[in-house]
């Protein structure tokens, strides 16, 4: 039975796991303290995404916008518990909007700007919102049209909010006027209650809602402010989408806890990436691994930028080369920090403060959590991890054996939002989250340090964003030509991996990869998702039960 996070705050704060902060507390304790402090930083290319100037907000101007925002929300009809859902670029509006739910007691749910009506239509099912904030248009979508054809369909009734000119719906402009003479009260939240529902993929069609208490996101800053080595005033990069663990958790409750300065970045362009690093002094930011490499190989890029104040940069979502990582650390003075973590919150961290040597901070994680083992942070304290075999749900406590990652602890989320099977799938009988990744101990350092095997779950990460095979596998089989479909990754220097369509045609048909594109197109998805490579087989590689053999599609994908 699910507990009531009430009664897992109790839990929580009897073992010493989660405090009482909400993210509204932390930013009134950063307004209080550093109200003059420059705060909060739009991309320098705002105007390019959505028409107007880029701002640059004090901790006391971002109070009085959270409040216009939160009476805005309030008049639009969002009370407590209820959700808004949110679809917007790395603008102040998106950071504002967290802390505007925050203030109010109402759910923040965002969804990628990827997104289109297929992935929509499933949210707003899922969520029933109370409210959507959006913008006008970006990046070529008419993201209002698209509320509109979904309103004029029926999936979604509520109130649309825009940034910009949002015809048909009010402006944030607008609705911030209009509400004005609405009263602000204290929601008296605890820090059990949820602050947002983010969206991953599995294996399953449907992206599935992670909900996130407060107290979750509390922890998880307060790990990657230890791991990272911040401090009061530090400035941090964002070039995160806010949809997610990595740039709510890694970036913007750091950014509060520090009392910084929080410099968004959208969407990732390197050569604006490199002046924002540069011209705002940042202390601490994240890069894939690929652009991090490429860097070194272009060090005429990298000329006449400051490292001197940089704590470390984070890395991660694929492996880091060990001779990347050296090569920052002796050239630059730069340690990198590798980061695995997934919505769900589980997370392992291979920081400088534990590990010095660069090689192999880039090849291991410390086993935080495992039992018996002490660690000079006191994060870990407050975490679980085991090894176990998939097998025989045993336990393994010796190094060179795989088995799958398992987390418990204050950072891990409760269960998927209004979906108690997958609930009940994703935890084993002690209570931990099974990952779905694969680990080793490591013989290293007498086996303190996990290494990293690969996925035992289905998922397509492409460039650090999952992708359900499933999902796709269904579209594709309704073309008309096609007579079974099942996707499959294939390996990609700059993404990690990329998307390959593995095909059985109807008799006699035929079927290429543009024709297979343009018809996906039609289903309104994410253009991420589209197969960038297309391999037409005379049958699928199945199982006696019947079952597609995953692993036997990624040898064909593979194929050149």
């Amino acid at each position: 039975m699910q507990i009531t996070p009430q009664a897992r705050l109790e839990a929580y704060k009897s073992k010493g796991w989660w405090g009482e902060q909400t993210i509204d507390d932390l930013l009134r304790a950063a307004v209080a303290q550093s109200g003059d402090q420059l705060a909060l930083v739009d991309p320098l290319n705002r105007e390019a995404l959505l028409g107007d100037e880029p701002k640059r907000l004090t901790f006391a101007q971002v109070d009085r916008s959270v409040d216009a925002m939160a009476r805005a929300f309030l008049a639009a009809g969002v009370g407590r518990d209820d959700i808004v859902l949110t679809q917007l670029p790395n603008v102040v509006e998106g950071v504002l909007a967290l802390l505007a739910c925050s203030r109010i007691g109402a759910i923040l749910s965002p969804v990628a700007m990827a997104f289109r009506k297929h992935e929509l239509t499933s949210v707003i099912k899922q969520l029933n919102p109370s409210l959507v904030l959006t913008v006008r248009e970006f990046h070529g979508c008419d993201h209002a049209l698209q509320m509109k054809e979904l309103r004029d369909q029926g999936v979604y009734d509520g109130p649309v909010i825009c940034l910009g000119r949002g015809d048909p719906f009010s402006s944030l402009e607008e609705a911030q006027s209009a509400a004005g003479h609405v009263t602000l009260s204290d929601p008296r939240l605890h820090s059990g209650e949820v602050a947002t529902i983010c969206w991953t993929s599995g294996t399953e069609a449907d992206p599935k809602g992670v909900p996130r208490h407060h107290a979750h996101w509390v922890f998880n800053g307060e790990c990657m402010v230890e791991a990272a080595m911040l401090e009061e005033g530090d400035r941090i990069l964002n070039p995160f989408p806010l949809i997610n663990i990595a740039a709510f958790g890694g970036m913007v409750i750091p950014w509060l806890l520090c009392r910084g300065c929080l410099v968004q970045h959208h969407p990732f362009d390197l050569a604006v990436f490199l002046q924002q690093f540069e011209a705002e002094r940042v202390n601490y930011t994240v890069a894939p691994p690929a652009i991090l490499t490429m860097l070194l190989k272009k060090p005429e890029m990298l000329e006449g930028i400051d490292f001197s104040k940089v704590k470390c940069i984070a890395s991660g979502s694929a492996p880091l080369p060990p001779f990347m990582v050296k090569a920052w650390q002796e050239q630059y003075g730069v340690a990198i920090m590798n980061v695995f973590g997934s919505n769900e919150g589980c997370s392992l961290i291979s920081t400088p403060v534990v590990v010095d040597d660069p090689e192999m901070r880039a090849a291991l994680f410390p086993r935080f959590g495992a039992s018996g083992l002490d660690w000079a942070m006191s994060f870990p304290a407050r975490m679980k991890t085991r090894l176990v075999d998939l097998h025989t749900e045993d336990e393994i406590v010796a190094p060179g054996q795989s088995g799958e990652l398992r987390i418990d602890g204050a950072m891990v989320f409760d269960g998927y939002w209004n979906n108690s099977e997958l609930t009940a799938q994703a935890f084993d009988d002690q209570g931990f989250f099974k990952t779905g990744d694969l680990f080793e101990i490591a013989e290293e350092e007498d086996g303190r340090f996990y290494r990293f095997v690969g996925r035992c779950k289905e998922i397509i990460i492409r460039g650090g964003v999952n992708i359900s095979p499933a999902e796709l596998d269904s579209l594709i089989e309704s073309h008309p030509a096609v007579r079974e479909a099942a996707c499959a990754a294939y390996p990609d220097e700059r993404l990690g991996e990329r998307v390959c369509a593995v095909v059985v045609t109807q008799p006699g048909e035929e079927i290429d990869l543009e024709a297979l594109v343009e018809y996906l197109k039609t289903k309104d998805i994410s253009v991420y998702k589209l197969p960038e490579k297309l391999t037409v087989v005379p049958v699928l590689p199945r199982n006696p039960l019947g079952k597609v053999l995953r692993r036997h599609l990624s040898e064909i994908a593979s194929r050149d």
